[in-house]
């Protein structure tokens, strides 16, 4: 959404706004994602997250909207976000993108989110195995200090 248009936006009552931007992400989408919906008798919350995305995700000049959704889905693939993984495949195959690029997108994001598995469990071994010594710290969720 260009400024002129969130300035435009902003000037109206919260349940006109709310009411335009919710018909303006249906008519990008094709369908209202769950978390809008939900947020819909919220326009304190629900306007600025709206004028947010869109400046990044909708109006983002730079690629095109095909690109822009292949890595929405590869991002909701690595995060596991079945929500947003199924609604980013739907808009997906409304703009024309294909089975194979999609599973493309989501096998890209597999592959990095192994990876920052990886990473993290390989430095937090290398960190542990190399002090040689027991910090006596503990884990805040399961409040073990060490493993005799």
């Amino acid at each position: 959404m260009e400024l002129k248009k969130m300035m435009n936006v902003l000037d109206n009552k919260p349940e006109d706004a709310v009411s335009q931007l919710l018909d303006d992400v249906r008519d990008r989408y094709g369908e209202i994602p769950y978390i809008l919906n939900f947020m819909k008798d919220m326009p304190e919350l629900l306007i600025p997250k709206i004028l947010y995305d869109d400046s990044i995700m909708r109006e983002f000049k730079r690629m095109d909207s095909k690109t822009v959704e292949l890595i929405s889905i590869g991002v909701s693939a690595a995060l596991r976000c079945d929500h947003c993984l199924k609604m980013h495949i739907r808009i997906a195959n409304r703009l024309g993108i294909t089975k194979e690029e999609i599973f493309d997108a989501i096998l890209i994001g597999g592959t990095l989110s192994n990876a920052s598995v990886l990473a993290d469990g390989t430095r937090a071994l290398d960190s542990e195995f190399s002090s040689g010594e027991d910090t006596g710290e503990t884990c805040g969720v399961c409040d073990l200090s060490s493993i005799d």
